[in-house]
């Protein structure tokens, strides 16, 4: 013990030396400020900001406003409910425009309505325990915490950032190139993304996002011809909407599966009629054991690694569906969803300036997380645009669920990551080695 004690006491000063004044008011700044930003949590939390609690999402984009105005943003609310929700926050800070440029992304609602029975915030030892607390609240206060660092240390006044904080991440509004049409802008401007959804952590171990896999929705719609069941399989009426429909799902299960792909089956219904409500939802189907069915719909979503996949796995299905049992027809639609986040080149030398820091800081380095575990995020709608990294939020687990809890100690140690490399990427030319795509 008194030999691990030492080694840790040494690697501390090692990396103590390795770092500059600046980063080291950074350590200091949030280490002071720790009982501050646990305070902003709490008060994020304690607000509902369900989606479509429209009030709740626009009550935490003030809080939002009042920190990041405090720290020398034009902050401003773009109003979204002509789509449906609440709006966006969109923050800029004007530096010196020399250096690169960096996007910040987090999200102000989350997915606990008011109806939830989850609520409130409380603290167990180091967890606090709270709906949205980690998705994405921690997020939102690793933000602040890393800017509030950055402005201690004297390296935010000639930083050129833009904040983007959506207000419809879990249900994006609709339509969706209106509902992302600020947070896509502010990629094309940036040449560094950088998203606060939770961090993934495995056994102790913080894990990097470089990529992360799009989500759309897909539906099919089958069509048979309906009579008495003893003429099923015949050649008057065929086999029937439901037998079409599940002849197209197991040949999806079959044929289409690879790396990094899947394809779930969420809803689902048949019968004489059968149908989808609008937001496809709710599946209904009446019918009797002896009438072949008219009608079978269902709905799932698809998950790709790249825009290569994607459309390939696509054509596959739209293939797998046009080949018809007799009697029957289908077809298969696809709805709008998450662009793909792929892996780069320029994303994984993202992560290695990440690394850097987190040798030069004394903090454990991150791997490359398989982006197969991951969700769908908003940084995927500008990774195209800008070199992005994921995942930099507080850590915690049963995000989506009561229960959902942050590691209160994750806070200052993913603010302390965040303000050094963004530090270190905007304090960098952009006429020099860019890293714009």
């Amino acid at each position: 013990m008194i030999i691990r004690s030492a080694l840790a006491t040494l690697a501390l000063l090692l990396a103590t030396a390795a770092t500059s004044p600046a980063e080291q008011k950074m350590r200091a700044s949030v280490t002071v400020d720790a009982a501050r930003n646990e305070a902003l949590l709490e008060r994020l939390v304690k607000q509902n900001s369900g989606t479509l609690n429209l009030p709740g999402v626009t009550a935490v984009g003030e809080m939002m406003r009042g920190e990041l105005a405090a720290l020398g943003f034009d902050v401003k609310w773009i109003d979204m409910r002509a789509t449906g929700r609440a709006g966006h926050i969109v923050a800029t800070h004007i530096g010196n425009g020399r250096g690169r440029r960096i996007l910040l992304i987090g999200h102000l609602d989350t997915v606990f309505e008011p109806s939830s029975p989850f609520t409130g915030f409380r603290r167990e030892g180091s967890r606090a325990i709270g709906p949205g607390v980690g998705d994405d609240k921690g997020g939102l206060v690793v933000i602040v915490a890393a800017l509030r660092a950055m402005k201690a240390a004297g390296t935010l006044k000639d930083a050129d950032i833009k904040v983007v904080l959506t207000g419809d991440e879990e249900r994006a509004g609709t339509p969706q190139d209106a509902a992302r049409r600020d947070l896509i802008e502010a990629g094309k401007w940036a040449d560094v993304a950088l998203e606060y959804e939770n961090v993934a952590t495995e056994n102790g171990t913080d894990y990097a996002t470089v990529a992360r896999r799009g989500s759309l929705t897909w539906e099919i719609v089958a069509n048979g011809k309906t009579g008495h069941s003893s003429g099923v399989f015949g050649s008057t009426l065929g086999y029937g909407a439901i037998y079409e429909l599940a002849r197209i799902l197991d040949t999806f299960r079959r044929e289409l599966p690879e790396k990094n792909l899947t394809y779930n089956v969420g809803v689902m219904a048949g019968g004489t009629p059968a149908a989808m409500d609008a937001a496809g939802l709710v599946a209904t189907g009446t019918g009797k054991p002896n009438i072949v069915a008219s009608d079978a719909v269902a709905r799932g979503d698809l998950r790709a690694l790249t825009p290569e996949q994607e459309a390939r796995i696509r054509g596959r299905m739209q293939e797998i569906v046009g080949q018809h049992l007799p009697g029957t027809q289908a077809t298969i639609a696809f709805f709008e969803g998450y662009p793909t986040m792929p892996p780069t080149n320029a994303n994984r030398a993202l992560l290695g300036e990440l690394n850097r820091v987190n040798r030069d800081l004394g903090l454990p380095e991150m791997p490359e997380y398989d982006p197969s575990r991951r969700g769908a995020a908003d940084s995927s709608f500008v990774a195209a645009d800008a070199v992005t990294m994921g995942g930099l939020g507080a850590s915690g687990g049963n995000s989506h669920a009561d229960g959902e809890w942050v590691d209160l100690a994750s806070l200052p140690r993913q603010a302390l990551r965040s303000a050094a490399l963004i530090s270190r990427l905007a304090a960098r030319p952009r006429t020099v080695q860019s890293l714009k795509r």
